[in-house]
């Protein structure tokens, strides 16, 4: 099992991109609580060059409050990131796979919950 989700836009920029992710999202009952501009930080921390690559730290309330009810740590796994990466033809977009990541901790209703973060559609 693939622990991300993925999709691939042609010809698309990042920021383009950018402003449909968030709005499938938004669509999605997520919101966008992080975000890390991996390019800028690698160019300052360490003064080397890459492609665009962006995190974007997307949180759906009502599951982060029903996953930290059945298993209190589970925030260390929050917020459920989203990749935003410039490639050879366009941007590919790479989501974590709830229900794989959730396989970390045996706990079917967990599981359950992460089934429902699953279904939205980004694309």
């Amino acid at each position: 099992m693939s622990y991300t989700i993925n999709g691939m836009f042609k010809d698309a920029t990042l920021e383009d991109i950018d402003a449909r992710i968030r709005a499938a999202l938004s669509d999605n009952g997520f919101g966008v609580l992080t975000e890390i501009d991996v390019k800028a930080t690698m160019k300052k921390k360490l003064d080397v060059e890459m492609s665009a690559y962006r995190i974007l730290g997307a949180c759906n309330p009502k599951m982060a409050h029903q996953a930290i009810g059945i298993e209190p740590r589970v925030g260390a796994m929050l917020p459920c990131n989203v990749i935003l990466r410039e490639v050879d033809g366009g941007v590919e977009v790479s989501a974590i796979d709830p229900v794989a990541s959730m396989q970390a901790i045996k706990n079917a209703e967990l599981t359950s919950v992460a089934g429902e973060g699953r279904r939205g559609d980004l694309r």
